[in-house]
């Protein structure tokens, strides 16, 4: 329509589209994928009610780049307020990923960003080596006594490990304790994320009581965690105590010098102390596991990035950085990897003020839903879409324009994903060092929808070391 945007069929006349949802959720299917199914019917923008909310989901190129790029559109209450506490138990509260005032948002960021600098990360790329090579040692015992990797809880495992170890010092050795509370606290409150946010009807059954304190338990149990190891920062810090030059210390270091440092700004250090492991741990090992996934399938890719990680360290333990910014390919197979299976499919932004999209007027009041997913598998911006193809990043390639961001954009772009990329490539590159790896036969790949998509399979793999006849 020229002067009108298109809307759906409402379900309910009081829930909106939500039952659509819900359906998808509860039938296993990727919501994801419905809203795909929408934008290719109506257009690159069409309206959605969830009760009395109005959400518009654009797929336009220029409102992407003009809504998402200036900080004059903050993000939506209907989501971002909704994730402040997780049934009634504070959760991200008012961090980085879900802070509405820009000021609030701008004052935390300007602590954080100077520890998840690609400067400052470079100093680190010895933790990020010393953890990858624990998995290279599980996967080395696994190929010994021909034992399948669950390639996804492996690299679930070494990912929370690498951030407990590289933020805050903290050794965990999940992949040889992987039975402990951390990591299923993290679990629990991704689950209950996933029906807090969309299935409003979710508390209002008795049926789900027992679940719902469950969740409020494992938030608990993640900030109480927080809470002692930043104090213990604190207090060796205070005491004049030698600490590890990791971020938890540089942004302390940064903290220390801000002016107007109030009551709540512990509050806020664990708001995003929470952020890091919910929003940070799990979708580094999605990416790795999908990318794992498709180099199993696709034996051609899966050799040229062997023979690239070869051509640039060789037989080498360490990885430097400076080797990490010369796997081109590598990090052509990693770009690929997030735009058909994006670690954080959606965004969204409240639209304050009036705006135009492609000629249609759209009123004040209403959220502007951006979908990474959705714009990744869309024919008019990827060329055979489902494929696989990592040469669409080519460096010589032409860049996507405002169709592909899975680390978001504009000032309010993931602050983590330097940290992510760095993490992804090392272990990665480790991994094709030493193993070749095919897929066991006769999985499932669907992906699994849980409010970050994971595949389905885990990705089961048979392990051997390079060089290793098939029946070695």
């Amino acid at each position: 329509m020229s002067d009108s945007f298109s809307f759906l069929f409402l379900t309910s006349f009081i829930f909106g589209h939500s039952s659509t949802f819900v359906k998808a959720i509860h039938s296993g299917r990727v919501v994801h994928d419905k809203f795909l199914e929408w934008s290719e019917t109506y257009g690159s923008v069409y309206r959605i009610n969830i009760l009395h909310h109005v959400a518009l989901f654009v797929t336009c190129p220029d409102t992407t780049k003009e809504i998402l790029m200036s900080p004059k559109y903050p993000k939506d209450d209907l989501v971002y307020k909704h994730m402040f506490n997780l049934f009634g138990q504070r959760l991200f509260g008012n961090g980085l990923v879900t802070a509405r005032d820009h000021d609030l948002w701008y004052k935390q960021r300007r602590i954080m960003d100077p520890a998840f600098s690609s400067l400052y990360l470079q100093g680190l790329t010895g933790t990020f080596n010393e953890r990858a090579e624990k998995l290279m040692d599980k996967l080395g015992e696994m190929a010994d006594t021909h034992t399948a990797a669950n390639m996804h809880h492996l690299l679930n495992c070494v990912t929370l490990d690498v951030i407990t170890k590289v933020a805050f010092g903290v050794d965990l050795d999940l992949l040889n304790h992987s039975d402990t509370t951390f990591p299923k606290a993290i679990e629990m409150c991704l689950k209950g994320l996933v029906y807090y946010v969309r299935d409003m009807t979710f508390q209002l059954y008795p049926k789900n009581r027992k679940f719902i304190n469950e969740v409020r338990e494992a938030v608990k149990l993640l900030r109480d965690t927080g809470r002692k190891w930043i104090n213990e920062r604190k207090m060796a810090v205070q005491n004049g105590e030698d600490v590890p030059k990791d971020i938890l210390t540089q942004i302390l270091k940064t903290a220390g010098s801000e002016e107007n440092i109030g009551s709540d700004d512990e509050e806020l250090m664990l708001d995003n102390f929470v952020t890091f492991f919910i929003a940070g741990q799990e979708t580094t090992a999605n990416q790795l596991a999908f990318a794992v996934m498709e180099l199993g399938r696709l034996p051609e890719i899966l050799e040229k990035v062997k023979q690239e990680v070869d051509d640039i360290i060789g037989m080498k333990q360490e990885i430097s950085f400076d080797d990490l910014g010369k796997m081109t390919y590598l990090t052509q197979v990693l770009k690929e990897t997030l735009r058909l299976y994006p670690t954080a499919p959606a965004t969204s932004r409240y639209i304050p003020k009036d705006i135009t999209i492609n000629g249609i007027h759209i009123p004040a009041g209403v959220m502007c839903v951006f979908n990474t997913y959705v714009c990744g598998r869309m024919n008019k911006f990827f060329e055979d879409p489902l494929k696989f193809d990592p040469e669409r990043f080519h460096p010589d390639a032409a860049k996507p324009y405002y169709c592909y961001y899975p680390f978001a954009l504009g000032p309010r772009s993931c602050l983590g994903q330097n940290f992510a990329q760095i993490e992804a490539k090392v272990v990665m590159a480790k991994l094709l060092q030493r193993f070749d790896f095919s897929l066991v036969p006769g999985q499932s790949f669907d992906i699994l929808d849980t409010g970050t998509l994971r595949p389905k399979s885990g990705v089961m793999c048979n392990i051997r070391h390079r060089g290793q006849n098939t029946t070695g």
